[in-house]
């Protein structure tokens, strides 16, 4: 996979997070794909962080999604090689203060097997 195509998925990403089009989010994902972040370690304490698989992925951002259906994330960048994506945004919840947000994502085959989020 050529890293443009890799870039396509960070883009492709937002926009189904953007559009709370939870099947397209979960279709750029490998089946087992694993995702870290901060927010899964207070909300989800006995996850130590991390999630495996699309149930789990299914769970925490339907959550997400029910929770804050206001929510948007803004590209700042996307930068991406033949193996990862690493994705700059700022998430924007009404009433909150804009948070700065990367995502580093390993991709193989065309999927997101490995996600990593980190809060600024």
């Amino acid at each position: 996979m050529m890293s443009r195509d890799n870039a396509a998925i960070g883009k492709a990403w937002l926009d189904a997070f953007n559009e709370q089009d939870l099947e397209k989010l979960l279709a750029l994902y490998d089946d087992e794909a694993r995702h870290y972040s901060p927010k899964l370690k207070i909300r989800q304490p006995e996850t130590q962080g991390l999630i495996i698989g699309k149930p789990a992925l299914r769970t925490w951002w339907k959550d997400a999604f029910e929770r804050m259906p206001d929510l948007r994330y803004k590209a700042t960048s996307i930068t991406a090689n033949d193996e990862r994506v690493f994705l700059e945004y700022e998430r924007i919840v009404p009433g909150e203060d804009v948070l700065l947000v990367a995502e580093a994502y390993d991709i193989v085959d065309g999927k997101i097997v490995y996600s990593r989020v980190y809060h600024g």
